[in-house]
C-alpha cells in the first residue's frame, strides 16, 4: 500500500446530508456526481491526502422543486459555483479503526476548515481482483458560514431550514 493512489468507486459510494425542516423532521439529500482520490504514502492513512469534488448541480433530495430551489441563488447558485470541494490537511488516528479527518471545505466560494469523524473498515480484494478500502465519514457544518443563508420564518415560531447540516459519506475506494 506504500505510495498508492485510491479512486472512489461511485457505484458503491454515497455522499449525503441531512437538515432539520420546520424544526422537527430531517430532510435528506445526496450528490449523484462526485469524484474523490486518496494519495497514501505508507500503510497507514495518517500521512495521506484526501481530495473530493461534488457537482452541486447533481443535488438530489427526491423532490424536483426543492432541488431546483437548492440550485438557485437562494442556496448553491449552481450557475456560478459548480462544485463543492474538500482537501484534507490532517488525518489523526483516534483509535484502531477511527480517525479525525480535517481539511478545507469550499462551498459557494467560501472555504473553511472542517473535521469529520471517519471509520476505516479495512482492505479487501473483491471477486474481480481489485484491492479496495472502505470509509464511513460524518460531520456537521453551519450552512450560513458558507453563504447559504436563505430561510423563511414559520408562523408558529422558528425557521423553515435549520442552520446545522449533517454530512455523511459511505465510500469505497479502489487501488489504481
Amino acid at each position: 500500500m506504500t505510495n498508492a493512489i485510491w479512486n472512489i468507486d461511485p457505484t458503491h459510494s454515497e455522499i449525503g446530508f441531512k437538515v432539520k425542516h420546520m424544526m422537527f423532521t430531517n430532510v435528506s439529500g445526496k450528490f449523484n456526481e462526485f469524484t474523490s482520490t486518496i494519495e497514501s504514502k505508507s500503510d497507514n492513512f495518517e500521512d495521506s491526502l484526501i481530495a473530493f469534488n461534488a457537482k452541486v448541480d447533481s443535488v438530489d433530495t427526491n423532490n424536483t422543486e426543492r432541488d431546483n430551489h437548492l440550485k438557485s441563488a437562494d442556496f448553491f447558485e449552481t450557475d456560478k459555483f459548480k462544485e463543492i470541494k474538500f482537501t484534507s490537511t490532517e488525518i489523526e488516528k483516534v483509535a484502531d479503526t477511527t480517525f479525525k479527518v480535517t481539511g478545507l471545505l469550499t462551498i459557494k466560494g467560501v472555504s473553511k476548515s472542517v473535521s469529520f469523524d471517519a471509520e476505516y473498515s479495512g482492505v479487501l480484494t473483491d471477486p474481480w481482483g481489485n484491492t479496495k478500502i472502505g470509509l464511513s465519514l460524518k460531520g456537521k457544518i453551519n450552512r450560513k458560514e458558507f453563504g447559504l443563508t436563505w430561510n423563511a420564518a414559520l408562523e408558529t415560531g422558528g425557521v423553515l431550514v435549520a442552520e446545522d447540516i449533517k454530512l455523511f459519506a459511505e465510500v469505497q475506494f479502489a487501488k489504481a
